[in-house]
């Protein structure tokens, strides 16, 4: 019976290192959709920043503050 318990805990060993390894990457995967999502809310408050330098530039230039 000694060759079937070996096999039966290679098989073991091996299912949870691929449940193990599967994990990791859909870990890795939410974090790189994070990171993503952290980059896309900077560039949208950026871009949010530059528009309301160019209206209040517009804005002044229109009254004379020059």
């Amino acid at each position: 019976m000694g060759f079937l318990d070996d096999a039966k805990n290679a098989a073991e060993t091996a299912g949870r290192k691929a449940k193990e390894a599967f994990e990791d990457t859909a870990d890795r995967i939410k974090d790189k959709v994070d990171e993503r999502k952290a980059e896309s809310d900077v560039n949208k408050a950026e871009a949010e920043r530059d528009s309301v330098q160019t209206r209040n530039e517009v804005k002044e230039k229109l009254r004379g503050d020059d």
